[in-house]
């Protein structure tokens, strides 16, 4: 199976409760990733429908389980996920204080495509897809979307231009 993964930062909405209850968005439609692909509406509807539990990874890493995802719905804007940061696990007690620290303020989908086609700039439209899970990351695809608090960093700024600049050149590389 060819799984792919998406980025996109948590975003100005997610909260982060009692350092262990995370909300927020996973995906967001329309918007152009640093890859060229998007999103569209009602791509995770037939995935969804199926009821198979989303995984919430470390750095999409599946032997690295650090939580578990309560809710993941569609609506407008995209796709939404809350869920618990398992505390007994030692990775998720690790990712509470990183993410209350503002070190980690990104989240990634982990999917399969169903259905795609090519867009206008040379990336893809995405229309369905089969989504298996949702990673908290360091690098998101989407710099845009950050947590609101620590998007005035002027060094935290760098650190994602640095990261913007890695994620353009591996999508380079892979294209050759």
């Amino acid at each position: 199976m060819n799984l792919e993964h998406k980025f996109c930062a948590l975003g100005t909405e997610v909260t982060v409760t009692d350092g262990t209850i995370i909300s927020g968005y996973a995906s967001l439609f329309g918007k152009s990733d640093q890859g060229g692909d998007t999103v569209q509406k009602g791509a995770y509807a037939t995935s969804l429908a199926k009821g198979r539990s989303i995984k919430m990874l470390w750095q999409h890493d599946p032997a690295q389980p650090i939580g578990v995802w309560d809710e993941v719905r569609e609506d407008t804007r995209g796709l939404w996920v809350k869920g618990r940061l398992l505390t007994d696990v030692a990775k998720g007690r690790e990712a509470a204080s990183l993410i209350g620290a503002g070190a980690i303020d990104g989240l990634s989908i982990g999917y399969r495509t169903v259905k795609a086609c090519k867009n206008d700039k040379g990336g893809r439209l995405l229309s369905e897809l089969e989504l298996w899970e949702v990673s908290l990351v360091t690098f998101p695809m989407l710099p845009d979307a950050r947590v609101g608090a620590k998007g005035g960093d002027p060094e935290a700024a760098t650190l994602r231009d640095l990261a913007a600049a890695f994620v353009d050149a591996s999508s380079l590389m892979a294209r050759d």
